[in-house]
């Protein structure tokens, strides 16, 4: 009991709590903006030092000024002073919250013009030639004299009245749905796509299986002119005299009918092959 009417009794520690923070000014947060250098400005050693005639416009080129060593490049712009605000400021002119209450300012009404009714030039022409008037001139006089306008009936039927809406009619972009996320956990698009692909190769072989089988295809000409091969007849090798009834002395060939196949498809080869024994490269790629 005594340590609490001790805590009560003690003034400084409500004010420390109570004490607002030190909030710092928009001149702390923003500086001003860096001035021009001036004549006065320079000192020995800098960069912008310079010999002969100085004036304060050549600080103002920025061609001409350089930048100091480990400070910012100045800027050539002269600036106002520091008691300078900048924005636009409005002076309150209606009279605050005591006029509001004093009185309501309500928004007169402007007069509103006459309606000029539109000239009927219908009528007007179809006068003119029951007048027995045709040239311009006589037109344009008899207007002067018969100005006939429509009436605001028939001026407003001619007009386009705005289209006839429901008075339930939303205006604007219709929201998009929902995403089915139960159907993208459970893989339903994989599944309706896999029965799709099944569904098509079921009716592909049914086609398949219905199609009329063609009979047996003839031969023609053209096909039976593709498959043949014209006899190339050769003529005998010429052999010396005195070599004539000398025999081989080689023979590679096993049997005398290993011989004769093997002349054969030497035969019928020789027609697409090159050389004058016809025993060369074919001559089809």
């Amino acid at each position: 009991m005594p340590e609490v009417n001790s805590s009560f009794q003690d003034p400084m520690r409500w004010t420390k709590k109570q004490q607002q923070p030190v909030r710092r000014t928009v001149s702390q947060i923003c500086p001003p903006a860096r001035r021009p250098l001036t004549v006065a400005d320079i000192r020995p050693g800098m960069e912008n030092e310079r010999l002969g005639v100085v004036r304060d416009s050549m600080f103002q080129n920025p061609l001409i000024v350089k930048a100091e060593l480990g400070k910012p490049r100045e800027r050539s712009c002269s600036l106002p002073g520091l008691d300078f605000n900048y924005g636009l400021y409005i002076r309150g002119l209606d009279g605050g919250v005591p006029e509001a209450i004093g009185h309501w300012n309500v928004l007169k009404q402007q007069p509103t013009c006459p309606h000029e009714l539109t000239k009927n030039y219908i009528a007007m022409n179809r006068g003119a030639v029951k007048a027995g008037l045709v040239t311009a001139r006589d037109n344009f006089l008899y207007r002067r004299l018969n100005d006939i306008r429509i009436r605001d009936q028939d001026d407003q039927r001619f007009r386009k009245e705005p289209p006839s809406l429901p008075p339930n009619m939303t205006f604007g972009v219709r929201v998009r749905p929902s995403t089915p996320f139960s159907d993208l956990l459970q893989h339903r698009y994989q599944q309706l796509w896999v029965q799709e692909q099944k569904a098509t190769q079921k009716a592909i072989k049914l086609e398949k299986k219905h199609k009329v089988m063609l009979g047996k295809l003839y031969e023609t000409r053209s096909s039976q002119l593709r498959r043949y091969k014209p006899p190339v007849k050769l003529d005998a090798l010429w052999h010396m005299p005195h070599f004539q009834k000398v025999g081989p002395h080689l023979d590679t060939f096993p049997t005398e009918a290993d011989r004769q196949r093997a002349f054969k498809a030497h035969q019928e080869e020789s027609a697409a092959c090159q050389g004058t024994l016809r025993m060369g490269n074919y001559t089809h790629p």
